[in-house]
């Protein structure tokens, strides 16, 4: 006997977007006038469906998320070498201190570069980090530590040299061993360049939340 087909079954069908960058400026009904509708509302066939318009300022946000999210992959993975890559030769890594101040004085609260911070780094010394934990002596990370970054509220403003300052929030949770974890929360304040094609991180400011760290040590990378 034939298996009795389900109540509610529909066939499956997948649509592959078209995504469409629209230059700024121009005026919607000039392009469809032209005969250039950048949205076909007719599909040519049911599997699939039509391209979405897209501003350039909605298209670098996509391609900047997608390099984020990739970035976040490579370092729950552990993949730091790679990681690594992102990063363009005169990279600035720095993390200030935060501080409790009056409300009058909020421009003391992030210590500024030269003053005493948590991080402050170059390409070399991020290298030298990465390196120590193959050496069996970065005991704080043997076991490695178990990481999650969540990476979102993207915002992207490009200059006019090419570059693009982006500003991200982030979670990263830090599980070690049985019992120590550790969650930490702050913005990420990127300036980024294109190299050979590729977007890579020239500065990086990394303000976090707390201004006090109760944790045993900073050994992951945010």
């Amino acid at each position: 006997m034939a298996s009795a087909r389900p109540l509610f079954a529909r066939p499956h069908r997948q649509y592959a977007l078209k995504f469409v960058v629209i230059a700024e400026g121009s005026d919607l009904g000039e392009i469809r006038s032209s005969g250039r509708d950048p949205v076909n509302t007719k599909r040519a066939d049911e599997d699939t469906a039509g391209p979405v318009m897209l501003t350039p300022q909605q298209a670098l946000w996509l391609e900047l998320m997608q390099f984020y999210i990739r970035e976040a992959w490579l370092l729950d993975e552990r993949k730091l070498k790679e990681w690594l890559d992102l990063f363009t030769d005169d990279v600035l890594y720095f993390l200030p201190r935060r501080k409790n101040v009056p409300r009058r004085e909020a421009h003391r609260e992030l210590t500024p570069l030269g003053d005493l911070a948590i991080l402050e780094e170059d390409k070399r010394y991020l290298e030298m980090r990465v390196a120590r934990l193959d050496t069996g002596m970065a005991w704080a990370e043997d076991p490695p530590s178990r990481t999650r970054h969540l990476i979102g509220n993207l915002e992207a403003t490009p200059l006019e040299n090419g570059e693009v300052e982006a500003r991200t929030a982030f979670l990263v949770y830090r599980s070690h061993l049985e019992t120590d974890h550790q969650l930490l929360s702050g913005c990420r304040e990127d300036l980024l360049r294109k190299v050979d094609g590729a977007w890579k991180v020239a500065r990086r400011t990394i303000v976090l939340d707390a201004n006090v760290l109760l944790d045993k040590n900073l050994s992951v990378f945010l």
